[in-house]
């Protein structure tokens, strides 16, 4: 399928953030996913997954969340904020605001809108749906169960994948015993043998 990509950039509560946009050419409408990397920020492998999606008729938005800031100073808060912080902290409100972006593109249908991300971002991507109605399905990779666990109550339906043994493996094991009894729809697998970033 012919893809087209783009760099681009949009202001979340008053600082501009970078993102990268891959998206099927035509007119649509297609529907959309936000693509949340890793510790390692906005890189070519994040890039990557978001053709991947545009291959498969997605409009994908990977966006980069340390975008003008030290990526250190960054991660700390950003942990912080994911061990110790209300839900929608920093990182939630600037996903909220690539959703927007997302939406507002020609040809993206804001009906079919999910969210993927890996390690950090999976860990965002959980949190994220807590607290935002518009996210249809999310797909944490080894992201971390958003505290408290219990307010994945109200999420959209996960798709959650986890490698045995790692760090995250109790947090997928968790995450899949809590949406059962919240009775949100979900799919958390562990994969025995798989590493970290699998």
């Amino acid at each position: 399928m012919a893809i087209q990509t783009r760099d681009v950039s949009f202001v979340s509560n008053g600082h501009p953030l970078n993102a990268y946009f891959a998206c099927p050419a035509g007119t649509g409408p297609f529907p959309g996913v936000v693509v949340i990397h890793e510790i390692f920020g906005l890189n070519d492998n994040i890039k990557d997954i978001a053709r991947r999606f545009a291959d498969e008729g997605y409009a994908a938005l990977a966006v980069d969340l340390f975008a003008g800031r030290n990526r250190a100073v960054c991660m700390a808060r950003f942990m912080a904020a994911s061990l110790f912080g209300p839900l929608e902290h920093g990182g939630v409100r600037d996903l909220k605001a690539a959703l927007t972006f997302l939406t507002e593109q020609p040809g993206v249908d804001a009906g079919r809108v999910g969210a993927i991300g890996f390690c950090l971002g999976g860990g965002f991507a959980l949190a994220w749906a807590c607290t935002d109605e518009r996210l249809k399905v999310i797909a944490p990779f080894y992201g971390m169960a958003p505290r408290p666990i219990d307010a994945v109550a109200r999420s959209c339906p996960v798709v959650g994948s986890y490698p045995d043994p790692d760090f995250t493996t109790a947090a997928g094991r968790k995450l899949d015993e809590i949406l059962d009894t919240c009775d949100v729809p979900h799919d958390i697998k562990i994969y025995k043998g798989a590493r970290h970033g699998f």
